[in-house]
């Protein structure tokens, strides 16, 4: 399992080529010799190519003072650089590509990706170049931008179940919460300064600690000689980042807890119950059980939906799981019948009890999660422009093999592996269990008679 890497593992591979075996027919990739990763998915279906940049960075990078600057880097990445020294000069020569862009930011990486007709990729790899190793964070542009990004945030909050899920995150993560919070905070973002923006570059940006990938209708051996000649003269960091920036490990939840959020706008009670989980550094089988279990518990078969969803006792339940490098979060949301919460709360306490039974689920409904899960899969890759998108986020969280891997992996989880996943790390392990509720309905209910 590759890990963090640095200069001294980037040198010693010149022009690294993966073994083909371990890639899919259309997959190669090569590493330069300052460590940058190259990966092209090769799709001639449409004359067509989406050119992305992907970075280790994101909230995970981040302390209390931090809070949400990968987010604003990424929107600064597509402003002024040395070679467009002005917004105008970046768009012209977007409008000249005829590209689309765009950029997104999660806990374990940041992405940036133009699409363009086939004949424009020599241009998009110079242009994303420039944009990556020369931007100039001017100062009126970001003050601009502080804005746009403190609105995302905004929205957000329009969403009752934001401040569920908030509230959640700071008792799931305590003094690390910022490094599990993508969106950030207001006033992090709102003071952001170029200087800050220089500091994410000096720490995270480099060749050694980046993956370039191109998807669509391309030839792999061009797009190495090309990428070689545009940023084989980029210089590798001389230290690794996660080892001069170590990223802290979440302390375990000592006991279990619950809390209540209140909300004007909660038309309907919310109830959610989170654990800790496996990650792909400590306990990667973990990673592909928990997906496979969430798949049979959403089942509509499921002995799970039929006894909290088609009893009446709940509108909606649905557990699930988010893959992560550092203990990624399992969490159950239950939308309540309001009439019965109480019930249905003794419920959910009662099937999450006969998780790890034998009979819980039966042989049909897991080969049925895999089939579902493989299906899933499968149209993921419709449509090359996203599915890079899809690579090269486990690119970031664990590696490419996790994913060329995955559906191999997934179809050998056993009943015994499920029963080991949730002894690990539900039945009878400390969570936090919150409840969204508007005022009248918890005074009209007394929800804190019970929900303790």
């Amino acid at each position: 399992m590759k890990k963090t890497f640095g200069l001294i593992a980037a040198l010693c591979f010149p022009l690294l080529t993966w073994a083909q075996k371990d890639l899919p027919d259309n997959f190669y990739m090569k590493k330069l010799d300052n460590g940058l990763e190259i990966l092209v998915i090769e799709d001639n279906s449409v004359p067509l190519a989406t050119i992305e940049l992907v970075v280790r960075n994101g909230a995970y990078t981040e302390t209390d003072s931090y809070d949400g600057l990968s987010h604003l880097y990424e929107h600064m990445f597509f402003k002024a650089n040395k070679e467009y020294p002005s917004q105008e000069a970046f768009m012209d020569k977007i409008n000249e590509m005829g590209a689309i862009f765009n950029g997104t930011t999660s806990t374990n990486r940041v992405n940036y990706f133009i699409t363009v007709n086939n004949t424009k990729v020599d241009d998009g790899l110079a242009f994303l170049n420039a944009a990556m190793r020369y931007p100039l964070f001017d100062k009126a542009e970001m003050e601009k931008e502080n804005i746009v990004v403190d609105a995302e945030f905004e929205r957000n909050e329009s969403n009752p179940l934001f401040f569920l899920f908030d509230e959640m995150a700071h008792r799931m993560w305590g003094e690390n919460y910022s490094r599990k919070n993508t969106i950030g905070n207001h006033d992090t973002i709102k003071l952001a300064t170029p200087e800050k923006m220089n500091i994410i570059k000096n720490k995270y940006y480099f060749p050694n600690n980046t993956l370039l990938a191109v998807a669509g209708d391309v030839k792999h051996q061009e797009i190495f000689d090309k990428a070689k000649e545009i940023y084989g003269d980029w210089k590798s960091s001389d230290f690794n980042p996660f080892e001069k920036y170590p990223i802290p490990e979440f302390e375990p939840i000592k006991t279990s807890s619950t809390f209540i959020v209140e909300n004007e706008n909660a038309k309907t009670p919310y109830i959610t119950m989170s654990w800790h989980g496996p990650d792909t550094r400590n306990d990667e089988k973990g990673t592909y059980v928990a997906d496979v279990f969430s798949s049979i518990i959403n089942q509509k078969t499921s002995a799970f939906s039929k006894n909290l969803v088609d009893s009446g006792l709940a509108f909606g339940a649905q557990l699930n799981y988010a893959t992560d490098k550092y203990t990624g979060p399992i969490r159950l949301l239950i939308v309540p019948n309001p009439a019965k919460m109480q019930e249905c709360l003794a419920a959910v306490e009662k099937e999450i009890a006969q998780w790890d039974s034998e009979t819980y689920f039966t042989d049909e409904q897991l080969q049925n999660a895999k089939t579902i899960m493989a299906i899933d899969d499968a149209y993921s890759r419709e449509k090359t422009s996203q599915f890079v998108h899809t690579v090269t986020y486990w690119w970031a969280v664990a590696d490419i093999d996790y994913y060329t891997n995955y559906v191999a992996n997934m179809k050998k989880v056993t009943r015994k592996d499920i029963q080991k996943y949730v002894r690990d790390y539900i039945k009878n392990k400390p969570h936090i269990s919150g409840m969204l509720i508007n005022p009248a309905q918890r005074s009209e209910l007394k929800v804190d008679d019970f929900f303790k």
